[in-house]
């Protein structure tokens, strides 16, 4: 029998605290008589507060060696990435939908009303998910217009886009028919629809393709956009890729503190074409070639859905050395639709790394956009000799395109007890050997204003307990994950 669920808010993201602020991991609260915030987890948290930023407070949902009372036996896999939260009505509880990247797995978590998790299940497996998933968009009614977990296939050109029911019985986790070829074929890493209030009764889904530069793919990554006449229509759509006016299609030609005239082409035919071919008509096209385009999201805000940030989180030729025409240390880009024709825009530079090797970003991969912010999460498990921090969550100010440190993870290089427990890779001692997955703000759900999940891929800490936990048999990886609750954000 399914259960009744409101879709309540939407977001992008999930974090962690450290022993390094002794002020960060709070008692029991109960701030609005339901909600409890302690350490849910058994483990500790993998993230702490950057200078200024002592004021959060950063607590435990949950780990993957943590066992669930309702199902003692449902382990919560590793590299946790895209997610979102819904009202479970019924019960006065909560439901999470995590996407976990490299077992090709969604899975979904229900929380009491102190939002405690319970029992957890898969709706995707390995099997059904076909590829890996990374970052992922839950839309809801009221936003959006439509509701659907959208989870991208990331395992090369030929992946799709999945559209899952977020009330999908356990029992169809291996189903395969959710894709939706007219978003397109490519290595994608995020599908986000635009909110109801700039979409004028259409469906416009911005998606990034994170697609290294190759020999055999040449165009790169693009920012691509599918646009249909109705709302919630998947299927009967056109697909665009963006393009600077004047064909120039080179990324780094386009530097910080300058804007561009875009437009979205359209790849002619897209749902039916291959992902090969679809490379190839964006290579005829001229659309622009970015540096992997990992995350999307919008700016929070009535009416102000048509800003949209972008990450390009770059490449190296050998870790030292870029490559021609692309970032190699990552950019966040700021493009803005214009309301009279949403194919047509403004793109700009707001952050990059190349200026500042090492010190400034490092691989930003997901993003987070609030009222007033740009929450920048770094994926540095690049491993670049040059990297002179670990990953950071950057907050950038959008008023002032001012950005500064606010998240960082807990290697504790010097503490054998924590080596002990969480490097069984050995890969710790290097600098960003973990990174973010999504973040979320949950703060209209649970009724708690300024609170957030950040989600973390711990790569390092590995257990043959967390081997095969969606019960496909397809995948091996043993990496365990965490996912935080952070209060007191700034939005």
């Amino acid at each position: 029998m399914k259960r009744k669920i409101t879709i309540a808010c939407l977001a992008t993201g999930l974090a962690f605290t450290s022993c390094q602020n002794k002020n960060v991991e709070t008692p029991e609260e109960k701030p609005n008589g339901n909600i409890v915030f302690g350490n849910l987890s058994k483990e500790p948290a993998f993230v702490y507060a950057m200078p200024g930023f002592e004021s959060m407070n950063i607590t435990t949902l949950i780990s993957s060696s943590d066992k669930l009372s309702g199902t003692p036996d449902f382990v919560f896999a590793g590299q946790p990435d895209g997610a979102g939260f819904m009202k479970e009505e019924n019960t006065d509880g909560y439901v999470m939908i995590t996407n976990h990247e490299i077992t090709q797995s969604v899975s979904r978590v229900y929380l009491d009303k102190t939002f405690k998790p319970v029992r957890g299940e898969y709706i995707v497996d390995g099997i059904g998910g076909i590829t890996r998933l990374c970052s992922a968009t839950l839309a809801n009614k009221k936003t959006h217009g439509f509701s659907y977990f959208l989870t991208a296939g990331e395992s090369g050109e030929e992946s799709m886009v999945h559209a899952i029911d977020p009330l999908a019985p356990a029992s169809e986790k291996s189903s395969k028919d959710r894709v939706k070829p007219a978003l397109g074929k490519a290595s994608m890493e995020n599908a986000v629809p635009l909110p109801s209030d700039v979409s004028n009764g259409k469906t416009y889904i911005v998606i990034g393709e994170d697609q290294s530069y190759s020999t055999n793919h040449q165009s790169a990554g693009q920012l691509i956009m599918y646009v249909a006449d109705k709302v919630g229509d998947l299927d009967g759509g056109k697909l665009y890729a963006l393009k600077r006016k004047d064909d120039d299609y080179v990324e780094t030609n386009m530097v910080k503190g300058a804007s561009y005239d875009v437009s979205f082409v359209e790849i002619t035919n897209a749902a039916k074409s291959t992902g090969k071919e679809i490379n190839q008509k964006n290579l005829d096209n001229k659309a622009i070639r970015f540096s992997r385009v990992e995350d999307v999201d919008y700016r929070k805000g009535a009416g102000k859905g048509r800003e949209i940030y972008f990450t390009a989180t770059g490449e190296s030729s050998d870790g030292t050395n870029p490559k021609a025409g692309l970032t190699m240390w990552g950019r966040v880009y700021k493009l803005v639709l214009n309301a009279d024709n949403m194919l047509t825009g403004k793109l700009e530079v707001v952050a990059e790394g190349d200026s500042d090797p090492g010190n400034n970003l490092i691989n930003p991969d997901n993003l987070c956009v609030t009222e007033n912010y740009v929450y920048i999460q770094e994926d540095g498990d690049s491993y670049y000799p040059a990297a002179k921090h670990d990953s950071y969550i950057w907050q950038l100010d959008i008023a002032t395109k001012a950005y500064k440190p606010w998240l960082n993870m807990k290697h504790n290089r010097n503490d054998a007890a924590w080596q002990t427990a969480y490097n069984q890779s050995g890969q710790l001692l290097k600098f960003g050997s973990w990174e973010y997955g999504a973040m979320n703000d949950i703060s209209d759900i649970i009724g708690v204003p300024n609170t957030f999940t950040v989600n973390i891929h711990s790569h390092t800490w590995q257990s043959d307990k967390f081997v095969n936990a969606d019960g496909a048999g397809v995948n091996t990886n043993k990496e365990g994950g965490q996912v935080v609750i952070i209060r007191n954000v700034q939005k």
